[in-house]
């Protein structure tokens, strides 16, 4: 049994490299492909995450409706969902309103995969060491995020890579989509007996996990101003194209291969109340820096150059950092869930309600960014970074 669990690690640390390989050249080049392609807004930039996060809601359902097929076969699904809508958009430039139909595919199927990749990472964990295998997965994500940024900062310098139709960086993307549902079925000849004897997921709402669901939903309209606005200011107030943003996730990603790990033997070592609470002082600091540089340059009184340019360099890959400490919150549900069968659902609801918030919040940040002016979104993610410090101070180690 040791040595079968063993070979389900290292198939599930390859499908790890193929995710964070996607994931990365998506999350990065997205805004870019929104801008030069259909010249959106600010204000329309906010209202595409509607179809782009709702998946993060209706996942949750998806999940529950499939819990039948248990985890592994679900995810099995959701790669194949993400390569669907990717191969879409490489090959075509569709409508705008057919091309949100197809991200939203395509975000249907990574969302799918978020709660059921931790879920199944932490299976293959034992209960005193989850931060650092779950920080050796993610770890492995980050460094072929690193290599995905370096393959997309070159493509988008040399030409090889652009938005004119077919999109190649789309389709490579979409073939390890492929990739990571091939090993997925190797996964489940593995495991799919330990799987059979796990209890069948469903919706679950419990009073106890309620702390966990407000801390999901702050962290989702925090998380959400990152993945959005933060880049917007690079690349709208900024006019940084989809090189520049590729070589700052390299260099995130090259960061987060070792910070990752750290913040595993950090949960470990001193629990998951103390480094969310870490995580959400420093990052308030980093918002109210970042919405002062971003008055300032929408404002035209200062022109960025030299240190300041490091400076904006730094909080973009500082906030980048910001993503990898969701699994805090997927090692803390473990250690709460009163039985081993709230687990996958209990992680869908928790991204559910992240989404739910995070959906408002684009819209709202996206109107706030248009009439008010940048510097007051920044002020928002701040307001929620220190609401999830308050919240996560409340929380009670288990022993």
């Amino acid at each position: 049994m040791r040595k079968r669990l063993t070979s389900a690690m290292v198939i599930f640390g390859v499908i790890c490299a193929f995710t964070g390989f996607y994931t990365n050249i998506t999350d990065t080049i997205l805004a870019n492909y929104f801008k030069e392609v259909y010249d959106v807004t600010a204000q329309q930039r906010g209202f595409i995450e509607f179809p782009r996060e709702l998946p993060g809601i209706l996942s949750m359902f998806v999940i529950s409706a499939l819990s039948f097929l248990k985890d592994i076969r679900t995810a099995i699904i959701a790669q194949a969902l993400g390569a669907l809508g990717l191969v879409v958009l490489g090959l075509w430039h569709p409508s705008f309103a057919v091309m949100l139909l197809f991200l939203f595919i395509f975000s249907l199927g990574q969302h799918m995969f978020m709660p059921l990749g931790d879920s199944i990472g932490l299976s293959l964990a034992k209960s005193d060491n989850f931060g650092r295998v779950l920080g050796r997965f993610n770890s492995i994500r980050m460094a072929f995020a690193m290599i995905a940024g370096i393959l997309s900062f070159f493509g988008f310098r040399s030409g090889f890579f652009s938005f004119d139709t077919p999109i190649l960086i789309f389709l490579i993307c979409a073939l390890c989509f492929i990739m990571a549902g091939a090993l997925l079925v190797a996964l489940y000849r593995k495991t799919g007996e330990l799987e059979a004897k796990a209890p069948v997921a469903r919706l679950v709402f419990r009073k106890e996990y309620l702390r966990y669901y407000i801390i999901c939903a702050l962290y989702g309209g925090r998380k959400q101003i990152m993945f959005v606005f933060s880049p917007w200011v690079l690349i709208d107030l900024l006019g940084f194209k989809a090189d520049v943003m590729s070589i700052l996730a390299v260099i995130g990603a090259f960061i987060g291969i070792f910070f990752i790990p750290f913040v595993g033997r950090l949960i470990d070592r001193i629990g998951t109340r103390k480094v969310m609470m870490l995580e959400a002082a420093c990052f308030i600091g980093i918002y109210v820096v970042y919405g002062a540089l971003s008055k300032w340059v929408d404002e035209n009184a200062v022109v960025l150059t030299g240190a300041g340019m490091l400076l904006v360099y730094a909080l973009f890959i500082c906030d980048k950092m910001s993503a990898q400490f969701y699994m805090v919150r997927s090692i803390y549900m473990k250690s709460i869930a009163i039985t081993p069968g709230d687990v996958t659902p209990s992680l869908s609801t928790g991204l559910a309600l992240d989404h739910i918030l995070a959906i408002v919040g684009s819209a709202l940040c996206g109107i706030v960014w248009t009439r008010f002016g940048p510097e007051y979104v920044f002020v928002i993610a701040g307001l929620l970074s220190l609401a999830n410090m308050i919240v996560s101070a409340g929380i009670k180690e288990q022993q």
